[in-house]
């Protein structure tokens, strides 16, 4: 017989699936009771990602078009650990964010600040034996979006972590220290523990600044337990 692990989350920590402030969770949280879907063996154990699937400039968004795009160029990286502090290995992360203008390469992006023709936003990697991983990018630019009046998205990257199976997907995302539009964001301040938003927030690590290249940012993932990173709802992708 096969017995699944299950983890229930700190609904103190992370956030609710509908959250007021944040307009469009009113019409996308589900309004009956979640049902628990029986799992076979196939989606718990497959398919598995292999570094061969990754190529050598998946994790440098700066180096996927013909010449560099426009922005600071930033260095990420930190490490992915389980709820004891271990390191989690051969974890698929994707990232996805705007350009330096604010502007996602998206067709139903119409804000009007400039594409840029050097850079798509998107990235990935799997963590090595350590749980490290590794992105080169640019920082991204603060967007308008129509939640509220003035309503501005802080800069953020998003982040998905695949576990060994496309069911095992965690969704959040990373924005930076000392950002004004913290106060004013309804998806940031949807996670109502203090501590828990600060653990969305990266540091930034000047001892992995590379001199006269790029500023570097350190961000590690907690999967689960007291220091978890809160994570989200798949549908919220603004």
């Amino acid at each position: 017989m096969l017995i699944l692990p299950s983890y229930r989350q700190d609904e103190k920590v992370h956030p609710p699936l509908d959250s007021p402030g944040y307009r469009s969770s009113v019409l996308r949280h589900p309004k009956k009771p979640l049902l628990l879907l029986p799992q076979g063996l196939t989606e718990v154990t497959g398919p598995v990602f292999g570094h061969e699937t990754i190529g050598a400039l998946d994790n440098d968004l700066t180096r996927q078009h013909a010449e560099e795009p426009v922005g600071q160029r930033m260095i990420v990286q930190g490490r992915v650990l389980d709820s004891g502090g271990r390191p989690v290995p051969d974890t698929l992360i994707e990232v996805w964010q705007a350009n330096a203008g604010g502007r996602y390469r998206h067709v139903v992006d119409n804000w009007p600040a400039p594409l840029d023709p050097n850079f798509t936003g998107v990235g990935r990697t799997i963590t090595d034996s350590r749980g490290n991983y590794r992105f080169v990018t640019i920082k991204p630019g603060a967007y308008p979006w129509k939640n509220h009046h003035n309503a501005w998205r802080p800069a953020h990257i998003h982040f998905s972590l695949f576990g060994r199976a496309f069911t095992q997907r965690l969704v959040t995302q990373m924005y930076f220290p000392d950002d004004p539009l913290f106060g004013q964001d309804p998806i940031f301040n949807s996670v109502p523990d203090e501590k828990g938003r600060q653990r969305m927030i990266c540091a930034f690590d000047l001892d992995a600044t590379e001199p006269e290249w790029a500023l570097a940012f350190r961000w590690d993932i907690v999967l689960r337990g007291a220091a978890a990173t809160p994570f989200e709802d798949d549908d919220d992708d603004d």
